[in-house]
Formats: structure tokens, C-alpha cells, sequence
């Protein structure tokens, strides 16, 4: 590995980033800022205004069609009108007819859904490359999956530093990789984010850079709370708690590849490319103990779950209970999120959509495995996670939690706490969800910065 690629940067940019030409240009415009900036991975484009609809959207609608038997002429001319409308206004000659006639005829012989999504990261990486002068390097030559669609670290890892060894800078399109007999083999949505961590990792990069449309990961969901703050400095750890609760600022599985190696992620602002974003590092790093001025890092959650409540006395003391409990749903196909337990009770908090349809037979079947004094399903539990490393050396953080809800006359019907001391998750009913999140929020972070303001 040469010195020039030890020392490079690897640069993601999300589909808003790349969404038309005005977008592009501020993407070069970064990318030249910094001479390391070398290996890119761009996404399909995405929305240009609320009503629009995206290039990966609009190929799966291809593919559906062309499945039914029905013709899909004038979907697939809308993305070649978007191509060409962004080659035109950034004054290259780039024309994608030629490759969509090929994506056609593939469509019209049965290809798949993985095939015809990842033609959008596909062509909007050869109209990148040519825009920035990069060679193009198409991801299925060295993102490697086999034959079940698992992602053959490996073989990956060697294909990528073998291809760009020589290769000073490329445009590698993400999202996708090929199959041992060559078939397209996609991530899930967001899967770019994947692509481009894969790509540092091989090229042991200095850092990652994924850009976005967000100035960095937020303490919490925007939506709910307006002008969120943006996190400093976060770990891989606390991030993958709020990633697994909800925050989909980065695709989950882009965390590991960057992790393992050491290179730390960089959240950035494509329309913002001044604000410093979010760094995340890994939690021995010098660089994890950089504070963000508050006790928490984050607060996630997700809706959707419903809670099997089940009571029976002296249940402590009966061999294999909860095995056998958990047996039942396991033979059923049904995972859990969380059990907390008393002595004479337990609770096991599952996804809604794993139990639609299966409840009354796996109440009744628990009921036979167990003979509990009762056993009830309650719908409408929503968990919110609280997440940060600050909370292992800082008393009261848990009061502080129970005493915002309380305040707000919010019933809590859960908390579990890992030994990690990293998070603390609390069941609740969806009707109190916001405000929980808000109620935490106004007590962690609009507190602490009333407070320095007074003692400044």
C-alpha cells in the first residue's frame, strides 16, 4: 500500500448530495478542497423537492413493471431525463441512453430487484467520475457476496486493495457488489454508507467522511424536538445503541468494517461543508473523552411493540420457567427485544409485526408451557433509549430520567439497564412517546445550557 492511499480520505455522499447539478458542484467543490479527498462513493440522486421521487424509487417501479409484463418506457425516460438534465447544466457530454437501453433489455429478460435498484449509484458514479476526472471502478468487480447474499469480507477486502493499489483516486458506486456468477447483489437501503466504509478499510484510509444533509448526528429526532443540537464526538458503540433505536443518520453495518480497522467517521454537512459535523470514534480512542457538554449523547426510540405480560406465584423458584416460555417463541419464529422480570413476574417486549397474527396461539401456548396465574398481551409500547458514556461517572442520571416523565405525568412501563451502564431503555405508551422525548431532552440539554449561561 502505498503512502499516498495511507494518507487519503474516503468520501461518501448520500443522495440529497447528488440529488441535481447545483449539488454536484458543491460536491467537487469539497472534494477538491482537499487534495486527499481521493476515493468517492456516491449514491443514486435523490429528491430534489418534497414531492420528488427518487432515482432508485423510480427503477424499482421499472422492474416491478417490467415483471407484470407492462411496459416501462416512460418511467425509464424520466431517468434518463434526469441524468441528462444534470450532465447538461454541469457541461459534460455525458449521455446514459446507451446503458439504459442495456438495463431495459435486462429488465425485460426477468432481472432483479437488486439489479435494477443498484443501476441508480450504478450511472450516477460514471457521471461523477467523469465530472471529477476520477477513473470509475464498478463495485461489483470488488464488492464480493456469495452465492446466499452475504457480504464475503475477504474476498472483498483483497478484490478493493488489489483494484486500487495502483489507483491514486475512483468514483466506486455504492449500495451494491456481485455474486459469484456475477448477479447484482445490493445492500439494504442506505447501503452506500456500507460501500464506502468497506473502501476506507481497504485503503486504510485516515479517516472516513460521509456527507450528508445533516450537520451531524443529533441528540435526538428533529421532528420531535426542533433544532436539536448536533453531537460532537461520539463513540461506535453509543452510536450502534442509537442506530439499532432508530437514528438513521448512518446505516447500521457501515460501523463494523471502519471499527475494526481504527478509522474513525466523520458526519459532515454537504451544504454546510464549514460545520465540523460529528466525529465517531472508537471508545478507548484519546478522542472519545471529548465532551459534548452534556451527561447524555442521545436519545432514540421506535413505536410498534406490544408487551406478553405474565404472572405466576413463586415463579422464581421453578426450574426452566423462562426457557420454556422462550421456547415458545421460539418455535414460533417470534425474537424479543427485552424481559425484564420481578419475582413472581415477567415481561417480554416483542415487535408488533412479529406477533400480528400469532397472538392468541402464543398466549395459549405459554399458558400450557407454564400454567401461569396469568397471562396478557398489551399493545401499544413504544421504548426509548437514553444512550451515553457520560452516564457511567455521573450520579443521579437515572433520577433526572424518571423525574422529567414524572413531571410530565408519564407513566413508565419498562427500564432496563445493560451492564455496560451505557444506556438506559424505557417502555412506554405510544401516546407519551414525544413528549417523553422532549421531557429528557428540555432536562439534559436545554438545562445544561441555561446553566452555563448563568455561571458564564
Amino acid at each position: 500500500m502505498s503512502e499516498v492511499q495511507r494518507t487519503s480520505k474516503v468520501v461518501k455522499f448520500g443522495g440529497s448530495s447528488l440529488a441535481d447539478a447545483n449539488q454536484f458542484k458543491k460536491v467537487k467543490a469539497i472534494i477538491t478542497a482537499e487534495p486527499e479527498r481521493r476515493y468517492v462513493v456516491p449514491s443514486a440522486p435523490g429528491k430534489r423537492f418534497a414531492n420528488d421521487i427518487k432515482i432508485t424509487d423510480m427503477l424499482y417501479t421499472c422492474q416491478r413493471l417490467a415483471s407484470e409484463g407492462k411496459d416501462f418506457s416512460e418511467t425509464l425516460g424520466q431517468i434518463r431525463s434526469r441524468y441528462l438534465e444534470i450532465a447538461k447544466d454541469l457541461g459534460l457530454s455525458f449521455d446514459p441512453t446507451d446503458e439504459l437501453d442495456r438495463i431495459a433489455f435486462r429488465l425485460k429478460e426477468g432481472a432483479t430487484k437488486d439489479f435494477a435498484a443498484s443501476r441508480g449509484e450504478y450511472l450516477n458514479g460514471m457521471l461523477l467520475a467523469d465530472y471529477l476526472g476520477f477513473p470509475f471502478v464498478d463495485a461489483a468487480d470488488v464488492i464480493c457476496f456469495n452465492e446466499n447474499g452475504k457480504l464475503l469480507m475477504t474476498e472483498t477486502m483483497m478484490s478493493l486493495r488489489t483494484k486500487l493499489a495502483d489507483t491514486p483516486c475512483a468514483v466506486i458506486p455504492g449500495f451494491y457488489g456481485a455474486g459469484p456468477n456475477g448477479e447484482i447483489i445490493t445492500f439494504s437501503r442506505g447501503g452506500s454508507d456500507v460501500t464506502g466504509s468497506l473502501v476506507a478499510r481497504a485503503v486504510r484510509a485516515e479517516i472516513y467522511e460521509n456527507w450528508t444533509d445533516v450537520s451531524g448526528v443529533l441528540v435526538t429526532d428533529p421532528r420531535i424536538v426542533k433544532d436539536a443540537a448536533v453531537i460532537n464526538t461520539i463513540t461506535y458503540e453509543e452510536l450502534r445503541e442509537l442506530s439499532y433505536m432508530g437514528a438513521t443518520v448512518l446505516h447500521e453495518d457501515a460501523i463494523f468494517p471502519v471499527r475494526a480497522a481504527g478509522i474513525p467517521i466523520n458526519i459532515r454537512n454537504t451544504n454546510e461543508p464549514s460545520a465540523p459535523g460529528t466525529l465517531i470514534v472508537s471508545g478507548d480512542s484519546a478522542d472519545s473523552d471529548a465532551q459534548t457538554g452534556y451527561t447524555i449523547t442521545g436519545i432514540a426510540g421506535k413505536k410498534g411493540f406490544c408487551a406478553i405480560n405474565i404472572q405466576k406465584a413463586m415463579m422464581n423458584a421453578e426450574l426452566g420457567f423462562c426457557r420454556k416460555v422462550l421456547s415458545v417463541l421460539e418455535e414460533m419464529g417470534i425474537s424479543f427485544e427485552h424481559m425484564p422480570s420481578g419475582i413472581d413476574t415477567m415481561t417480554i417486549i416483542v415487535a408488533e409485526e412479529m406477533i400480528k397474527g400469532k397472538e392468541k396461539t402464543v398466549l395459549s401456548r405459554i399458558r400450557k408451557a407454564v400454567e401461569p396465574d396469568s397471562c396478557e398481551l398489551e399493545h401499544g409500547i413504544s421504548l426509548l433509549a437514553v444512550v451515553g458514556r457520560g452516564m457511567r461517572r455521573t450520579r443521579g442520571t437515572a433520577a433526572r430520567i424518571f423525574a422529567a416523565l414524572a413531571h410530565a405525568r408519564i407513566n413508565v412501563k419498562m427500564i432496563d439497564q445493560g451492564s455496560s451502564e451505557l444506556n438506559i431503555i424505557i417502555g412506554l405508551l405510544d401516546g407519551d412517546f414525544e413528549e417523553a422525548v422532549r421531557r429528557i431532552y428540555d432536562m439534559f440539554v436545554n438545562s445544561a445550557w441555561n446553566e452555563s449561561i448563568s455561571e458564564s
